[in-house]
């Protein structure tokens, strides 16, 4: 790190992979605007960063609305003077119902945080990013398994996580004449509060219900400092962090 502090805006800030990320970037030195929906939350995380908690800045944000998400920008761009990486980490799920029984709202809410929240934050990262001296930055977006294989019950996170995929490829493509580099990282079974109904098994393809192993989250939290680590004239396009022994390979 440089003596000049790099700055990150991390959204889902207050609980699981975007608490501990941005924990860990403000430990490489990075001022990181907490971004959110619940201010409490936000301010724990702050609060557990110590001493490096004076590099943050709470912004609780709702990704799926606009005029949020503007809010943010303008205010990490007032505060701190230019952004460097986001991570497009905000997401949520529809309750694991049949698909045929989910609701249009269920649909909605997932695709409007998951999927148009990310295209939000990245419009506005781009409009920062390509003007800034020096030009240019990272953006690093939560992809999860879900990016190349469902669950059962599982089509509109499934689909926004698909969809996520095709948002870094053109993220990446479009961003290189202003210098932004753009990867994604396909995080399995993270020891978050998301995924503790594991430890007592969850639905599997073939009808079972099955334990699966869980792996500790701060293991994604630095695969994401590494991402960030590198000059942007090298990325890493797409990376698989996932507990080794859960059901992906060999689809079991």
């Amino acid at each position: 790190m440089s003596s000049v502090s790099k700055v990150a805006i991390v959204t889902g800030a207050g609980t699981g992979i975007g608490k501990r990320t941005a924990l860990a970037l403000l430990q490489e030195g990075y001022s990181v605007s907490l971004a959110g929906r619940r201010a409490e939350t936000l301010e724990m995380t702050a609060a557990e960063a110590g001493q490096s908690g004076c590099r943050t800045l709470v912004v609780p944000t709702d990704v799926a609305q606009p005029a949020s998400v503007r809010s943010l920008f303008a205010k990490t761009n007032e505060v701190f003077g230019r952004l460097d990486l986001l991570f497009n980490n905000a997401g949520t799920g529809a309750p694991p119902v049949l698909l045929e029984d989910l609701t249009f709202e269920q649909w909605k809410t997932v695709v409007d945080v998951n999927l148009t929240g990310a295209f939000l934050c990245t419009q506005e990262a781009f409009k920062i990013m390509k003007s800034q001296e020096p030009r240019g930055g990272r953006i690093i977006n939560n992809g999860s398994i879900s990016a190349h294989v469902p669950r059962p019950n599982s089509a509109p996170y499934t689909a926004t996580k698909h969809a996520m995929t095709g948002l870094t490829r053109s993220s990446a493509l479009d961003g290189r004449k202003y210098d932004i580099a753009c990867g994604q990282i396909d995080i399995g079974n993270a020891a978050t509060e998301m995924t503790e109904r594991m430890n007592d098994g969850v639905p599997q393809a073939d009808g079972s219900v099955m334990v699966e192993p869980r792996m500790d989250a701060d293991n994604v939290a630095r695969a994401v400092v590494y991402m960030a680590s590198l000059p942007l004239d090298t990325v890493v396009q797409f990376m698989t962090v996932m507990a080794s022994k859960m059901p992906y390979i060999g689809r079991g």
